[in-house]
């Protein structure tokens, strides 16, 4: 049975394909129109993912949504109604989407793709709480989401046992911890639902000193669950996050996003803001798992992405182990609404779990080299061994190198396939990345991605980190690795397995056995404003439009200062797009 799993129309658009209960392929669609968290209906994802079960849409058997379209508008509504006439100018500017595309999910799937079979509407924590229970491949266990928001839900917990879920509680709009953090995004000059991650690594350049004056704008319980100061926001009726009364709390007005300077207040106020965020999912956490008596703990959900946070729960809560969705945010909730549908509404048994996160698209050795002869590039094509040896050594030697191997990572996270590489020992690498590769402010962090092996040796952590999705202190003993390591001697950490990816696994041992490090600085490969590359074309495209010293494209090694001068071509020709 083929079932197709769907999210879109708000952010972050995609489309998972299961087959036999099994996720067989799973893309965004900015992957493919290059437009960062786009959500438009997701075509391109759509078609890539049949393609890839080789099947066509007439052997779809359903479609499952992320959302329940008819009960969020409910909420719009009564927003609306209960704010108005405040509300009025965001209801004129919202409805007509409404009625052209998010009410319309059928009609689309009927032009679009001649699609009139089945539609199932998940809730969306649901979906995000799916996303998680069923990808861990545990039998049961304690589940947590947190967002922005769904229908009515900000946050939701419950029960995964075997083929069903049942959420317990939630929190319900306008009370919401992610539309709290997306409102210190835009106050700190970020752009919201794009930088909130951001925000994140600024946080450990400050100190908490604000943390009174943000818990004016929130009431947090003793078990987490909290509520918003709702006279100092004005999301649920207008067109800014937050009104007058916000700025007069916090004390200084908004940073222009205009790039004005960073402030030692600015600092210390997104470290307020995360010491606040750790303390209600810490407390959130040891809610349900004590609620539920299950210690094993799922999440998903855009919060779920905070790895400081999630960090905080494995050190602070009484959690046994924690599965986070790779793909947290709305995207996952595509795969999420898949596994919904085949366990929960039709009592299919489990049989899968989420080994692999490389389900997106990939691109044969040939389809490399043409794109590569396409640009006129210079390359050499070597086998395995001298791939891993020459690319070890042009790292060792403080060469930036990208590395573009195997099917696109499932999630927001460069996990070995679509990365940049340099070495964690230099200490200008994290500079030199940041200013002449990502294009990107400094304060920014890097990651490691370590063999699984030797992931305790180096950091405070017992545990794998496969999806880069926890941050632990870099160990006393390796203070000699400043690349990856945060200014508060912390790292967001990516263990890799041979079992997971042997490629990489394999390069990284290369480099280990070349410098005794088993480490490499890894970050995704694109640069600001762009998603992570998808395509051959994106990748060179890439690679010369940066300062990067190299790239391995498949067994294809290709030296900057050998390639010609990039002639871009019409976006037809490059891409053959329309």
């Amino acid at each position: 049975m083929n079932i197709l799993g769907l999210s879109c129309f708000y952010h972050d658009a995609a489309a998972c394909l299961l087959l036999d209960g099994r996720a067989v392929a799973a893309s965004d669609e900015q992957s493919w129109t290059r437009r960062k968290h786009d959500a438009d209906f997701p075509i391109n994802a759509i078609r890539f993912v049949l393609g890839q079960g080789g099947i066509t849409m007439k052997d779809v058997d359903a479609v499952a949504f992320y959302d329940k379209p008819l009960i969020k508008f409910e909420r719009i509504l009564l927003s609306h109604l209960s704010t108005f006439p405040r509300s009025f100018p965001q209801f004129v500017e919202g409805m007509p989407s409404w009625f052209a595309t998010k009410l319309r999910l059928d009609k689309l799937l009927k032009r679009d793709l001649a699609y009139t079979g089945p539609i199932f509407y998940g809730s969306h924590h649901l979906s995000h709480a799916a996303s998680a229970f069923y990808a861990s491949g545990w039998r049961e266990a304690s589940i947590l989401t947190v967002d922005g928001v769904g229908e009515w839900s900000t946050a939701s917990w419950g029960i995964g046992r075997d083929n069903h879920i049942e959420l317990l509680g939630e929190i319900r709009f306008p009370h919401s911890l992610g539309l709290l953090y997306s409102a210190f995004t835009w106050y700190l000059g970020f752009k919201v639902n794009s930088a909130e991650y951001k925000v994140m690594g600024l946080a450990p350049y400050g100190q908490p000193l604000y943390v009174d004056r943000i818990k004016k704008l929130i009431h947090i319980a003793p078990d987490g669950t909290f509520r918003l100061n709702m006279r100092c926001f004005s999301f649920d009726y207008g067109m800014r996050m937050f009104n007058a009364k916000f700025e007069q709390v916090m004390g200084q007005p908004t940073r222009p996003q205009d790039g004005a300077p960073l402030e030692q207040f600015h600092k210390d106020v997104a470290r307020s803001l995360q010491e606040v965020v750790n303390e209600i999912m810490v407390a959130l956490a040891t809610k349900v798992v004590t609620e539920t008596g299950l210690p094993r703990l799922c999440m998903a959900g855009g919060v779920a992405l905070n790895c400081v946070a999630n960090g905080e729960i494995l050190r602070r809560a009484p959690v046994e182990d924690l599965y986070i969705q790779p793909s947290a945010g709305d995207a996952g909730g595509a795969m999420g609404a898949a596994l919904w549908a085949w366990h929960d509404v039709l009592d299919q048994p489990r049989g899968w779990k989420l080994d692999s996160p490389y389900l997106g698209p990939g691109y044969t050795d040939e389809q490399v080299q043409d794109a590569l002869d396409h640009f006129g590039a210079v390359y050499r094509r070597l086998d395995r061994q001298d791939l891993l040896d020459e690319t070890a050594t042009l790292i060792d030697t403080a060469h930036v190198v990208g590395w573009y191997q195997g099917r696109l990572e499932w999630g927001p996270r460069a996990l070995g396939h679509r990365s940049i590489l340099g070495d964690p020992r230099h200490p200008e690498m994290r500079k030199l990345i940041n200013m002449k590769i990502k294009f990107r402010e400094g304060f920014r962090p890097f990651a490691p991605s370590i063999l699984e092996e030797y992931c305790s040796r180096y950091f405070e952590i017992d545990r794998p980190s496969p999806y880069m999705l926890l941050v632990a202190q870099v160990s006393a003993d390796h203070a000699d690795l400043p690349a990856i390591t945060h200014v508060d001697n912390s790292a967001r950490i990516q263990s890799i397995s041979r079992q997971q990816d042997e490629l990489y696994y394999d390069l990284i041992d290369t480099f280990r056995k070349r410098t005794g490090c088993p480490l490499l600085i890894n970050t995704s490969m694109n640069v600001r404003g762009e998603p992570i590359v998808n395509s051959p074309q994106d990748a060179y495209r890439c690679f010369m439009r940066t300062d990067m010293d190299a790239i391995a494209m498949g067994p294809y090694l290709l030296l900057k200062d050998q390639q010609p001068e990039l002639r871009l071509k019409s976006a037809k020709d490059e891409f053959g797009l329309d």
